[in-house]
């Protein structure tokens, strides 16, 4: 395959999928069907289980024996579960998670 043509090619697959996978529960419960409990019930666990899964991942590197004792991590996590409580907006809280780490890291925990 050409060169030039791989990035696109990789984005058109990557944005197929994407759409396929936003599209085929509305084609099997969007018409008169009744959602099943069991997809309702997972819709309303998996979000804090895939969230408690990211943070236990996030922290598996952290020792808390060395020089910062995982303090970075624990700011950003406390200001991200914060914000989260405050704002119920998901994308404000993990962007700012995320730019609270960052800065904490380059510029305060160096």
């Amino acid at each position: 395959m050409n060169s030039s043509l791989y990035p696109l090619a990789a984005i058109a697959v990557a944005g197929a999928c994407t759409f396929a996978t936003r599209l085929v529960p509305f084609a099997i419960f969007g018409g008169k069907r009744e959602v099943p409990e069991t997809v309702t019930r997972l819709g309303k666990v998996l979000p804090a289980a895939i969230i408690a899964t990211l943070v236990v991942y996030c922290l598996k590197d952290v020792s808390f024996v060395s020089s910062h004792h995982g303090a970075p991590e624990l700011i950003a996590i406390a200001v991200t579960a914060a914000l989260h409580l405050w704002k119920r907006s998901t994308l404000l809280s993990i962007g700012c998670g995320t730019v609270c780490y960052m800065l904490l890291i380059q510029h305060v925990f160096i």
